[in-house]
Parts: structure tokens; C-alpha cells; sequence
């Protein structure tokens, strides 16, 4: 089984001074989101980045993953919040998405602490999205059990 999902995005300009738009085709909840080069390096004014996609990519992808493997182990989640922080860095071989942190807390009836962390570090390695990022972008995870 495969799915595609697909998103268009327009430039216009040269990358410092110029703008763009993104799109999705797949669903229309994406719709005109402005991005720009400063977006990415600089204060955002209202616009958005390739890597505030990717944490809200990574971000979802990991809740959807983490509820999976929860519930496999016999432990249904009642409500897990994510956050993605996802860097993006200049080394000596150019600009780079560099990390990708994720803060996660949830209400998990039936598990211990360190299980949850257990599970929320297999979750970070085992979602599409991070196996997507493995081996390019530090990967990383900090977990907290809600009473």
C-alpha cells in the first residue's frame, strides 16, 4: 500500500529579498502560507519555513506513532501532546536542518515513568518522519507523564 500526498510552492524573487507560497494539493487546509528566506533565519513576521513544516510533520508523525506503540503494549493513551523543535543551523558545508527536538507529555493510564519514556524513545526512532531524518538530523526527546 502507498499514499502521496503532494504541495506546491511559488517563488518569487531572489532568496533574500524575495517570497513564496505554499499550497497543498492533497487536502486544503494548507492554503497561502507565506514563507521567505528570513522566515528560516530571522524573525518570521507571520510567515512560515520549511522547518516549521517539518516540526508540525514530525510532531504529528511522532503522536500518531507513540499511540500505536502504546496501545501495542497494552496501554491506551487518553491525550499526548508533542512539540517539535526543529533547528536549522549554517556549518562549514552550508545551511542545514541540524536537530529536531521533541517535548512530549501525555495522560497514559497503566504505565510507569520510565515506561513512558521507554516508549516515547521508540516512538522517536521508529516514526516515518524521524526514520525519514535518521542519520542527517540529530534526533531527540524529552518525556513527561501527566498524573
Amino acid at each position: 500500500m502507498e499514499a502521496t500526498r503532494s504541495a506546491v510552492a511559488v517563488w518569487q524573487g531572489d532568496l533574500l529579498s524575495g517570497t513564496g507560497e505554499v499550497n497543498s494539493e492533497t487536502s486544503t487546509h494548507l492554503r497561502g502560507l507565506p514563507v521567505s528566506w528570513a522566515a528560516r533565519t530571522e524573525d518570521p513576521q507571520g510567515r512560515t519555513s520549511p522547518e516549521e513544516l517539518l516540526a508540525a510533520a514530525h510532531s504529528a508523525c511522532f503522536c500518531m506513532a507513540l499511540s500505536a506503540d502504546l496501545a501495542r503494549a497494552g496501554h491506551r493513551a487518553e491525550r499526548i501532546e508533542a512539540r517539535a523543535d526543529v533547528t536549522f543551523a549554517k556549518a562549514d558545508n552550508g545551511w542545514s536542518v541540524a536537530r529536531s527536538h521533541i517535548t512530549v507529555s501525555a495522560r497514559v493510564p497503566g504505565i510507569d515513568a520510565d515506561g513512558f519514556r521507554q516508549a516515547a524513545e521508540g516512538a522517536k526512532d521508529g516514526c516515518p518522519i524521524s526514520r525519514a531524518l535518521k542519520g542527517n538530523v540529530e534526533l531527540s526527546v524529552s518525556a513527561t507523564l501527566e498524573s
